[in-house]
């Protein structure tokens, strides 16, 4: 019988959110079992690059990244945001490491090559490495992952946290029964969102087309539910999306995914 393990990917404004970051990292530490982070940092990246004077590009959720763009995104996501959240779980008694995708050659991609658009170095997964994450795992370490994968030829990329968040989910499936949580600062998929009562409460592949075609689920959440009805495919258990309330609170109100 396999084990248990929780992924949860955080972002959107808790990671900005210092009070709602640490109500978060203490409320990941008290789940039992086996348990993985993703997190992400766009809008601290987007902050600091116009600081600078670059000017952020996004396509679909997903950003362009040339060279300058890179090294600001491995500067936040890799160095300030990981370590900063690695310090406070091993504050809340969690044995936290964290991890780039180049790290233990953990997370290897390739650089995106679309017809149309140049996305700079970004990179779309092609491989993780599942015997060294699960040797991690069952020996206690909590690994804690940023959105930098790389190519194995000496390039950084920068990739999708959700991406991240799901394939790892859909690796570790192979060893363990994985449930994959998709955190943020709404309550779930909303059809307003400046409603947040609006809550999906069940989403499948078919609802999903109609939304997206009528423009009601757009930007971000795209590629985030693209990552979700991927990963249900290709053996992940459970996938919820919601507010960080619903790791310690079943009863909490979020969107489940269904094929």
């Amino acid at each position: 019988m396999k084990q248990q393990l929780s992924i949860i990917k955080i972002g959107g404004n808790i990671i900005d959110n210092p009070t709602e970051l640490t109500q978060f990292l203490a409320d990941f530490s008290k789940i039992e079992g086996n348990k993985l982070l993703v997190h992400g940092g766009g809008k601290s990246a987007t902050k600091m690059a116009q600081s600078i004077g670059l000017v952020p590009q996004m396509v679909d959720g997903r950003r362009i990244t040339d060279q300058p763009m890179l090294d600001v995104v491995v500067m936040i996501y890799a160095g300030e945001i990981n370590k900063n959240v690695v310090a406070q779980l091993q504050s809340n008694n969690t044995n936290a490491m964290g991890f780039s995708g180049a790290d233990g050659n953990l997370i290897q991609s390739s650089k995106r090559n679309h017809p149309t658009i140049d996305y700079g170095f970004v990179g779309d997964v092609q491989k993780v490495n599942t015997p060294l994450l699960e040797t991690l795992i069952t020996n206690g370490i909590v690994p804690v992952f940023c959105a930098i994968t790389h190519d194995k030829n000496g390039q950084l990329l920068n990739t999708n946290a959700d991406t991240i968040a799901s394939e790892l989910a859909i690796a570790l499936s192979e060893v363990f029964e994985v449930t994959l949580n998709y955190c943020f600062e709404k309550a779930g998929v909303l059809t307003d969102v400046e409603d947040e009562n609006s809550v999906i409460e069940l989403m499948n592949s078919n609802l999903y087309a109609k939304l997206k075609a009528e423009g009601a689920i757009h930007s971000g959440m795209i590629p985030k539910l693209d990552n979700c009805f991927n990963s249900l495919s290709k053996g992940v258990q459970k996938i919820r999306i919601g507010h960080h309330k619903m790791l310690k609170d079943s009863a909490a109100v979020c969107t489940s995914i269904q094929l």
